[in-house]
Formats: C-alpha cells, sequence, structure tokens
C-alpha cells in the first residue's frame, strides 16, 4: 500500500503540471516578460504566504497542524525584503490583490480557522513546492535580471536555514505520512492539495490576463 505522502503526490501530479506550464509561468521563466510581471508575481506571493504564516503560530501546538509548523521555512519576511528590492521602501502602499489571490488567501485562512488538517494541504503544496520547483524561478530571475545569488530580489527562494534540502524533504514526507488523521480525513486532505493547485493556478491565469492586455 502506498504511503500517504505518494498519495497525496500522485493525486496531485495533474494539477501540479498545470500550475507549472501555464501560459504566465512559461512566459516568466522564458523571457518574455519583464521584472514588473515578476514583481507583481512575488506581490500576489505576499498575500498568501501572509495568510499561511499569521495563522501559524496559534497551529503550533495542534496535534494535527503543530508539527508541520516550521519557523525555518517561514517567507514572509524574505519576500518583504524582495518586494522592497522590487518596488522601493513604499511597496506596501500600492499593494494589491488579485480576485484569485484573495479567494486563495481567503481559503487558507479559513482552514487554519476551522480545519486543521486542510491547513496541512496548503502548507505542503506551498512550501515544498517553492523549496523544490522554486529554485528555477529563482535561476531564471538571476540570469534574466541581474539579482545575484542569495541577493534582493531572490530571497524568497533561498532557504538559509534549511542546509539539506532533500533531507528537509524527507522528513516533511515522513510527518505527512504520520500525520494523525484518519483515512477520511486523509482523503480530505488529498481533495483540498489539489484545491490548492487549483487556487494556484487561478491566481496565475488571472497574472496572465493582466500581462496580456498590458502589452
Amino acid at each position: 500500500m502506498d504511503s500517504f505522502s505518494t498519495l497525496i503526490r500522485s493525486a496531485s501530479h495533474e494539477q501540479h503540471v498545470e500550475a507549472e506550464t501555464s501560459t504566465f509561468m512559461s512566459d516568466l521563466l522564458g523571457g518574455r516578460l519583464g521584472v514588473d510581471a515578476y514583481a507583481r508575481y512575488t506581490e500576489q506571493l505576499w498575500f498568501v504566504y501572509e495568510a499561511l504564516e499569521s495563522g501559524a503560530d496559534r497551529l503550533a501546538s495542534d496535534p494535527v497542524a503543530g508539527p508541520f509548523i516550521r519557523p525555518e521555512l517561514y517567507r514572509l519576511a524574505a519576500l518583504e525584503r524582495d518586494l522592497a528590492h522590487l518596488r522601493g521602501p513604499a511597496w506596501g502602499a500600492d499593494l494589491t490583490a488579485l480576485p484569485a489571490t484573495r479567494e486563495y488567501a481567503e481559503r487558507i485562512r479559513d482552514c487554519a480557522d476551522r480545519w486543521p488538517a486542510g491547513y496541512i494541504a496548503h502548507h505542503y503544496t506551498r512550501y515544498l513546492g517553492d523549496l523544490s520547483g522554486g529554485q528555477i524561478i529563482r535561476d531564471r530571475a538571476e540570469r534574466a535580471w541581474g539579482f545575484t545569488r542569495k541577493g534582493d530580489g531572490v530571497r524568497f527562494y533561498v532557504f538559509d536555514e534549511i542546509l539539506n534540502p532533500a533531507a528537509f524533504k524527507r522528513g516533511y514526507r515522513e510527518l505527512l505520512d504520520d500525520v494523525d488523521a484518519d483515512d477520511l480525513d486523509k482523503q480530505r486532505i488529498i481533495t483540498e492539495c489539489k484545491r490548492a493547485f487549483a487556487l494556484n493556478t487561478a491566481v496565475l491565469r488571472e497574472l496572465g490576463e493582466e500581462f496580456t492586455l498590458s502589452a
């Protein structure tokens, strides 16, 4: 029988691929969009991670979500440093969330408040995704716009406190396999993972529409 972490990864594979191959992400990584598109994407990530991390402290003692609350994963401070570099010191004054981003962040908050097991689904799809595939975005951003490795502009993708990402991801998957949830809740977590990817893809779709219209 497959482990729970394997079931999650397999069940959400199609949505994962859809997000990675969205028009916006393909254009961004392919060099067809400028640094403003990258900055706008970073802005949307701020809203998502603000929702994830604003609820983290109160979930630290939760028997289901608590083991996943790892401060070394936190990204909000890095995002704010990147935005200050990309948009200037007053970056927060004009920060706006796309409608899809608002829906995404609201769903994360709702899970954090009402359903800790569902919060795990969003925690997994975001943090492990950015720890893995996010490194491709960092590499392209550094080469396209001259950001220095570990420098401002790409700090979101630099996990300074995780010295061995492969080992960390193995440990994370072990946490998933040992999650304090029955079979029904595990199935609901898998369904929520799919929803998380769909919400993320909707954000990328709206970003693609925004930059198509502005072209």
